[in-house]
């Protein structure tokens, strides 16, 4: 078959890669307004800085180590710096530019590691956080993309779906943010001090802005503007419904009050959920899996609240507990009906495809896990993983970037005019909410 390019399909995936690009800024508002204001141009940075080091790693090589010939576990070198990714059609079946498809492929990489950042806010170096990025992006990223989606990787000949993302982007960012957040460890007023959202709003837009951009995340994995793309399209469209939905319900029936950010939670978990089945299933199976997974992922922070796991922004609860619940009902309710290009899952009689999917997820969550383990324990032997205790109490947004997002700080004084000193006896403040004093000897 001689290779032809197809107009409308290659506007749509450009399209599609611009709206994925939104999503980073979109993230960032969402993670920003979700933190202290004393940190949340850090939070904000740590979104924008991944597009960058991401970014650069992927033109120069990992985007060859996710596609390219290879073995079944990682690409070759073929395509480093994009040589050879040309405007012409990657394969013969292709109908848009490898340039395209690149770029595309490009942003999930991107957001993936920037999804990560919110576990470790508020306390983590941000040249130790540039360091991760650089190491996770290549060893952890680019060889689960090849595993999944690049020739001859060994889930996507197991016959695993993931149709935009569950394992190779959310799983992935999940598992690893948990273990971030271990090894780093708990904010020092961790328990102490109430850590209250410091502007809602923007978290809402942020969510919005996610849900807009998710759009050209699901549909435009069809790599074509065709009647997958409009199956992605709606799934996209009823997932974060349902899972809204249940999350205004549990909120109201837990403590009698929805809130805006469940509002928002739920609107990201629904996303998160059928991204790796959108291509795959009914409308009426994106419904189902966004409320089955709003349901677990809600029960999955109610759990982390009760540990000692700071986990700043939920973010194992929301992308990793939705994304497995995600992966593993996409063999349930996938079917060829929909997708001739896809499987039968339980729901239809393929018992078989739901298997699939456990090991694709089991082997996400082992090799993520104990890769960004090992990553961050040698990034802190390059570089200390956190800012000092003082920093990290007066704000890393001074500290890390010699910047302040708003003229008053949280203590209420100007920026030109210091900051209290923190000593035994001196109570840390939060938006007007006395907390327990941090004792001198932790100060150090």
């Amino acid at each position: 078959m001689e290779a032809s390019l197809s107009a409308g399909d290659t506007g749509w995936v450009l399209a599609s890669s611009a709206l994925v690009l939104l999503m980073i800024p979109g993230l960032a508002l969402f993670y920003g307004g979700l933190v202290r204001g004393k940190s949340v141009l850090n939070t904000l940075l740590m979104s924008m800085a991944a597009w960058a080091v991401a970014g650069v790693q992927w033109v120069l090589i990992g985007y060859s180590l996710s596609f390219g010939g290879g073995s079944a576990w990682i690409g070759d070198f073929g395509w480093l710096g994009l040589a050879g990714v040309t405007g012409a059609p990657a394969t013969p079946e292709s109908t848009i530019p490898h340039l395209a498809f690149a770029a595309f492929q490009g942003m999930f990489a991107v957001i993936t590691v920037a999804l990560i950042s919110g576990a470790v806010v508020e306390r983590m170096s941000f040249k130790a956080y540039l360091l991760f990025v650089l190491l996770w992006t290549t060893l952890v990223y680019d060889p689960l993309a090849h595993w999944v989606w690049g020739p001859n990787g060994w889930l996507l000949e197991l016959g695993a779906l993931d149709f935009a993302g569950g394992t190779v982007v959310h799983i992935s960012a999940g598992i690893s943010a948990l273990v971030a957040a271990m090894v780093v460890g708990a904010r020092r007023d961790h328990g102490r001090v109430p850590a209250v959202p410091h502007n809602v709003p923007l978290t809402l837009l942020g969510a919005g802005l996610l849900w807009f951009g998710w759009f050209g995340f699901n549909a435009g994995s069809s790599l074509a503007a065709n009647e997958i793309a409009a199956v992605a399209f709606m799934a996209t469209f009823a997932a974060p419904a349902a899972a809204l939905a249940l999350w205004i319900v549990l909120d109201l029936v837990r403590s009698g009050r929805s809130t805006a950010v469940g509002a928002a939670t739920g609107i990201v978990v629904g996303l998160v959920a059928v991204t790796p089945a959108a291509g795959f299933v009914t409308p009426l199976g994106a419904l189902a899996i966004g409320g089955l997974a709003a349901g677990a992922s809600y029960a999955a922070i109610q759990l982390r609240a009760k540990t000692s796991i700071d986990d700043s922004l939920d973010v194992f609860a929301c992308h990793g507990t939705a994304g497995i619940v995600g992966a593993l009902l996409t063999g349930v309710f996938a079917t060829t009906s929909v997708n001739p290009a896809g499987a039968d899952g339980l729901l239809y009689g393929n018992a078989s495809q739901l298997g699939a999917q456990v090991v694709a997820v089991l082997a996400t969550l082992a090799f993520c896990g104990a890769m960004s383990f090992g990553i961050l324990k040698l990034v802190a032997l390059i570089t200390p993983l956190r800012v000092p205790m003082s920093a990290e109490l007066g704000g890393v947004d001074l500290s890390e970037h010699g910047e302040s997002a708003h003229d008053f700080d949280e203590f209420g004084v100007g920026q030109g005019h210091g900051r209290p000193t923190l000593g035994e006896g001196v109570l840390v403040h939060t938006r007007g909410v006395d907390a327990l004093p941090i004792p001198a000897s932790e100060l150090a």
